[in-house]
């Protein structure tokens, strides 16, 4: 199963701890997640579904090039990570 994690300033908001998804790629991985953690999706993606700016996606600790389709492949065994930058002072 592909583990996916979020963001610990994420968990502040929204109750979403790893969990382990069957997928093949990068995208039907969150899309699985969603599932689990629907409130999730707003954090990340915007209405059109595209990957927010200010969050990025790791694959065993790769960051996922292909930001507009996340269509990149993964290992049964793969951990996604996904990170947000935080901004502000």
């Amino acid at each position: 199963m592909v583990r996916v994690s979020f963001p610990q300033v994420l968990q502040r908001h929204v109750a979403c701890p790893p969990v382990d998804v069957a997928a093949p790629t990068v995208r039907s991985a969150l899309e699985a997640a969603f599932v689990v953690y629907p409130s999730v999706r707003g954090y990340l993606f915007d209405d059109g579904g595209a990957l927010r700016p200010h969050v990025t996606v790791f694959v065993d600790g790769e960051v996922v090039r292909d930001r507009a389709s996340l269509s990149q492949r993964v290992r049964p065994e793969a951990r996604i990570d996904v990170l947000q930058a935080l901004s502000g002072g």
